[in-house]
């Protein structure tokens, strides 16, 4: 691992009921990067973005993050604690509290699990809130909310821990498409700021526009791995071509 590298996985494999997902997988975050990790449903994507935070148990694999090193397969809880700790994750369904309004459940993890002070909690969250144009709402429930106010909220409350790298899983794909620009905007606003992300997304945009890198899996390897650019203009082969063409079609 480099001065630069946040987070690397090395290995990393899962099976389900005798079938294996995950062959193996390499891959590497540096500091500050945006990698868009993209490719076909069924491929091991979000399969190795929970194997990485802990929410699925790999197999086998390493994970190396910002120096500290563990066996995925064999980490304690504690040490799982500190990962989670020191990462953010958005899923594709919010996961939000449905009984906390929106300040809520932004501060529910500072409080609860840091044991931070309400004030400073709620001074942060709303803080947190306004980068992502959803302070005014602070008092709402998510009943009130639209999908995209959701995913907004569930993306302040990520960024709230402070994290070194937030992981998000297909963060737009349970939106309406007229509800996709403002959370991809809000991840834009994060990617200029430099903060450390590791994208599973189907949003072709977002990744030409804004990752710095393209991860391509199929069949739980990965087929390529490039800066965004090459990758969309001079794919590496036959397989990432096909799907870029079936992307286009869309």
């Amino acid at each position: 691992m480099t001065m630069t590298d946040m987070l690397k996985l090395s290995g990393v494999r899962k099976a389900f009921g005798g079938t294996e997902v995950l062959h193996g997988i390499d891959l590497t975050v540096r500091k500050g990067e945006v990698v868009a990790v993209l490719g076909p449903s069924g491929s091991g994507k979000t399969t190795l973005l929970r194997c990485a935070n802990f929410l699925e148990r790999a197999d086998a694999g390493q994970l190396e993050l910002d120096g500290v090193t563990l066996d995925l397969a064999r980490a304690a809880h504690a040490q799982i604690a500190e990962v989670r700790r020191r990462t953010g994750f958005v899923f594709q369904g919010y996961n939000l509290f449905r009984n906390r309004t929106v300040l809520g459940n932004v501060t529910e993890g500072l409080i609860v699990a840091r044991h931070m002070p309400r004030a400073e909690a709620e001074k942060r969250a709303h803080a947190c809130l306004r980068r992502v144009g959803m302070d005014d709402r602070c008092d709402a429930y998510p009943a009130a909310l639209s999908g995209g106010q959701q995913q907004r909220v569930a993306i302040a409350r990520a960024m709230a821990t402070e994290p070194e790298i937030i992981y998000f899983d297909e963060p737009t794909s349970a939106l309406d498409p007229e509800l996709t620009g403002e959370v991809l905007a809000s991840m834009r606003s994060l990617a200029e700021d430099g903060m450390t992300m590791l994208v599973v997304t189907h949003e072709m945009s977002f990744a030409k526009n804004v990752a710095d890198r393209v991860v391509f899996m199929d069949g739980g390897v990965v087929v390529a791995d490039a800066p965004a650019k090459e990758f969309f203009e001079h794919p590496a082969n036959e397989r990432v071509r096909a799907f870029l063409r079936t992307a286009d079609a869309a």
